[in-house]
């Protein structure tokens, strides 16, 4: 059997050897394992592709060959690239000859199934058994776009970061799709091997008496239009005066590795008037490797995964800033960036107000949350999770009081569920749906 591998990011990559090396896909003498790479970036040809990042090498002994997707199919971008669906079969005969994979079957594991390029490596490789696996929070939320039959009949499994342990994903749920957590063990060792090399990088920068007691992460929110740039920049500054409040001196800035200069250097200056002492790292290293060099006392951000990684891994505290902001401005609803925004403005204190400093109690998160993201998920999802909607409804009813900005009015009421508005008569009358049952009842009768 051929097991083939697509990973668009550094993380992507450790979370499959992690899997790997956990036992999740078999004895290694059993298969051949194929690491395709691909950059997914706007630019990908200004970026480092992940084959030639810092502390590769540590992932490279568990496949057999490495090859670049956007070698492949340029000048296409992998990112908007898929066959079409005459040309699949001769697409994957193209594959079979480039990569020498001759007539052996093949499995498939991927990330993000609905979009490219797993979308297009399924539709190429159609007759193939796929593994989707999921590095983030977004697992914990439904399935953006429907599949077809013919794709969705061959998800065997969702392997996930256990990132709040119990949590089931909803990820493809709705097609029976059964979940599986990388163990923590082999993630955290597999990260803690490939940070070795770019601790370096951060013992270079950093002084070795006195470093930094808190970390501030930056994720570039303007690029994907959640927020302005002038906001984003509030945002970071937010999270510098939190640190303070909590106590801390010395704070590093994990920038975005998109993001424009001018942002740090805002903070910069900022920083010096409140007598911060601000380390800004641009540099391509991993936030986990930031956590196991410098094992903070404090991590701050806004809704990045790298929050909960900090505390389910490495059991640092953690606390967020400017969620609610985030909660009022994205849209649609049915964007998935909702529901990691969701679990962290749930499940961690606000950095600007509450108490801030102790580890999170992880073992009682499950219990508080699932129900929460269920009811989320089903308003984000209402048409795939349709079996969700009596409890959904239900919970509501009790817990809408307590939890009102994760909901929307006009949402609640386009799905009848509790805390919408009233449907009226003349709102009824005006809908184009019930003119068109109305009609079709009359031209029914005799």
């Amino acid at each position: 059997m051929i097991q083939i591998f697509f990973s668009a990011t550094q993380y992507a990559a450790a979370t499959v050897t992690a899997a790997l090396r956990a036992g999740l896909f078999g004895p290694r003498a059993a298969h051949r394992r194929i690491l395709v790479v691909s950059n997914t970036a706007a630019v990908p040809e200004v970026g480092t592709p992940l084959d030639r990042m810092p502390g590769f090498g540590e992932l490279r002994p568990e496949f057999d060959q490495v090859h670049s997707w956007n070698a492949f199919i340029s000048p296409h971008h992998p990112a908007g690239w898929s066959p079409r669906a005459q040309d699949a079969h001769l697409w994957e005969k193209a594959l079979r000859l480039a990569w020498d994979l001759g007539d052996e079957p093949v499995e498939i594991a991927c990330e993000s199934i609905q979009a490219n390029p797993s979308r297009a490596v399924a539709e190429i490789f159609a007759d193939s058994p796929v593994h989707v696996y999921a590095d983030g929070l977004m697992s914990y939320g439904p399935t953006r776009n429907r599949l077809p039959r013919t794709l969705s009949s061959r998800i065997a499994r969702v392997l996930h970061l256990d990132l709040v342990p119990g949590l089931r994903p909803l990820l493809l749920s709705e097609y029976g799709v059964a979940s599986e957590p990388v163990p923590h063990e082999a993630i955290v060792g597999v990260l803690d091997r490939l940070g070795r090399e770019s601790a370096g990088v951060l013992a270079g920068r950093l002084p070795a008496d006195d470093p930094p007691t808190a970390v501030l992460l930056g994720q570039y929110l303007s690029a994907i239009d959640l927020i302005t740039q002038d906001e984003e920049e509030e945002l970071h500054l937010r999270m510098v005066r939190a640190a303070v409040r909590a106590g801390h001196r010395s704070v590093l800035f994990k920038a975005h590795p998109s993001a424009p200069a001018a942002h740090s250097r805002s903070l910069e200056s900022a920083a010096a008037g409140l007598g911060v002492r601000l380390t800004v790292l641009s540099e391509p290293v991993l936030a986990e490797t930031v956590f196991a060099h410098l094992r903070p006392t404090l991590v701050v951000g806004c809704f990045s995964t790298a929050l909960m990684t900090a505390a389910a891994f490495y059991g640092i505290p953690v606390a967020r800033v400017g969620t609610d902001l985030l909660l009022d401005r994205i849209t649609p609803y049915e964007n998935s960036n909702r529901v990691p925004l969701t679990v962290i403005d749930a499940a961690l204190p606000d950095a600007e107000t509450d108490t801030v400093g102790e580890p999170l109690d992880l073992d009682a998160l499950a219990g508080r949350l699932a129900p929460l993201l269920r009811a989320v998920g089903y308003c984000m999802q209402s048409r795939k999770l349709h079996d969700l909607r009596e409890e959904t409804a239900a919970w509501l009813t009790e817990h809408l009081a307590e939890h009102p900005r994760y909901f929307k009015k006009r949402r609640l009421t386009s799905l009848r569920l509790p805390g919408g508005s009233p449907v009226r008569a003349e709102a009824l009358r005006r809908s184009p749906t019930v003119r068109r049952v109305v009609r079709g009842i009359r031209a029914a009768q005799p």
